[in-house]
């Protein structure tokens, strides 16, 4: 197995002088059971390989701040000296440090000295978001939770007014379990309840009941989280538009401050497929599945629930800041088994077996494989592809000003039909999807990939 290194985190990076605030994600793999439909990379729970993936894991993020702290030394070092009238020590700091930005782009009116420091503000890895995603993040005992989060908090600089996400199974809560990791730094739960019809959740092969999915809330609010996600799947096996709207309105009566909803796609290697064919259970048509998201979408609404991204609606202030740095062309590291990364135009991912991932955090060495340089053509893909995701749409003079392409004079002679068919609207130098254009997103947003 070949592993590749980390590129630096706090390397300079070419869209901006100025360094993005980061997410950090951490993969916990582990689940009680496996359902039939995940195709997310995870492992039945194992107590003691657990207890080996936590150190291997705050192995990992001390590495990544060991080596941005030496980058950030170094850069620091080569702002002093570049700071002198010396313009040979200026080059002998650049070529040195290789932190400067590759002359093309950086302004021609930048002098070295200049250009150091913007490396040095590049350099500090900053974070606002630490996000527990899995597997069952809830399986971790509350003082793993906190010893993760102290990792952090020790490798990187991270906000004061920190969004900390944990996904969480109803079945594995209690509301003593609860407090206690609320107590650990979390500050918003994610719980994966997909159906709060009992036939559904046999089907999916849950283990939690519609009862004990409201009862976690219950317990979560009386633990003092004022911030609580429900995710619920829509099109599932022999599902009609009434039984999704039942979910949708028990959901609603919780009053969850944020709620994700998705469209089941059944992977071709899923158990679920072959569930499927044995009890001769079928999807509702398509023109049934758009019902479903537009009646849902418009009930959400008028509970007070704000659409602000194709799957996701939330209360005033209590979008998920984590996952909006995925549709707003941020950046962020990943921890663990199978994490992806995306920094200073790098994307790359982490080993996915676990005791693969274990045994080499555990000998020093970088996790990280598949790493690459994204192209400028797929940086732009992605930042176009992933911000019409956003009720707000795209910005297309903010995407002129990072990327130097004019979105219209590439892409409009084949984002025309869209717009005319009223897919997409543009106002201004805003382009945004419709929510009937969000019905058929892919389709568009093949324009740009």
């Amino acid at each position: 197995m070949t592993v590749a290194p980390i590129p630096d985190c706090r390397s300079p990076i070419t869209r901006s002088p100025d360094s993005p605030i980061l997410g950090l994600y951490v993969h916990v793999p582990f689940c009680s059971a496996i359902c039939n439909y995940c195709n997310f990379n995870r492992g039945l729970f194992d107590a003691d390989l657990k207890t080996r993936y936590v150190d291997a894991l705050i192995t990992e993020i001390r590495m990544a701040g060991r080596t941005a702290s030496a980058k950030a030394t170094a850069v620091k070092k080569a702002c002093a000296t570049a700071d002198t009238s010396d313009a040979r020590r200026d080059e002998t700091a650049l070529d040195e440090t290789a932190v400067a930005q590759p002359p093309s782009t950086l302004a021609l009116s930048q002098s070295k000295g200049e250009a150091l420091r913007t490396g040095f503000r590049a350099a500090f890895c900053r974070a606002d978001t630490i996000y527990f995603g899995g597997g069952t993040p809830s399986l971790l005992e509350p003082g793993e939770i906190a010893r993760i989060i102290g990792a952090c908090d020790e490798a990187f600089e991270i906000s004061t007014d920190r969004e900390v996400t944990m996904e969480a199974n109803p079945e594995t809560v209690t509301e003593a379990r609860l407090a206690a990791f609320r107590a650990a730094g979390v500050n918003r739960l994610s719980f994966g309840v997909q159906s709060f019809r009992e036939d559904e959740l046999r089907r999916l092969s849950r283990l939690h009941s519609a009862d004990r999915a409201r009862a976690a809330l219950g317990e979560a609010r009386a633990a003092g989280f004022e911030n609580v996600s429900l995710d619920l799947m829509m099109w599932l096996p022999g599902q009609r538009v009434g039984d999704w709207l039942e979910s949708v309105d028990a959901a609603i009566a919780l009053r969850p401050d944020h709620l994700s909803l998705y469209l089941l796609e059944i992977y071709p290697n899923a158990p679920l497929k072959d569930d499927m064919a044995r009890a001769n259970w079928s999807q509702a048509p398509d023109d049934d599945a758009a019902t479903m998201y537009l009646e849902a979408m418009a009930r959400l609404e008028d509970a007070g629930l704000e659409q602000y991204e194709i799957s996701n609606v939330a209360r005033h202030g209590c979008r998920s800041r984590h996952n909006l740095k995925y549709w707003t062309d941020g950046e962020w590291l990943g921890f663990g088994c199978g994490a992806h990364s995306t920094r200073s135009a790098s994307r790359w991912k982490n080993i996915s077996s676990t005791t693969d991932y274990i045994n080499v955090a555990a000998r020093g060495e970088s996790p990280a494989v598949d790493v690459r340089r994204l192209t400028p053509a797929e940086q732009l893909g992605d930042a176009l592809f992933t911000g019409l995701r956003l009720v707000d749409g795209i910005d297309t003079n903010a995407i002129q000003s990072r990327y130097n392409v004019d979105v219209w004079r590439r892409f409009g002679a084949d984002l025309e039909r869209f717009l005319e068919a009223g897919c997409l609207q543009r106002e201004g130098a805003r382009l945004r999807l419709t929510r009937q254009g969000m019905l058929v997103a892919n389709e568009v947003m093949s324009v740009f990939v």
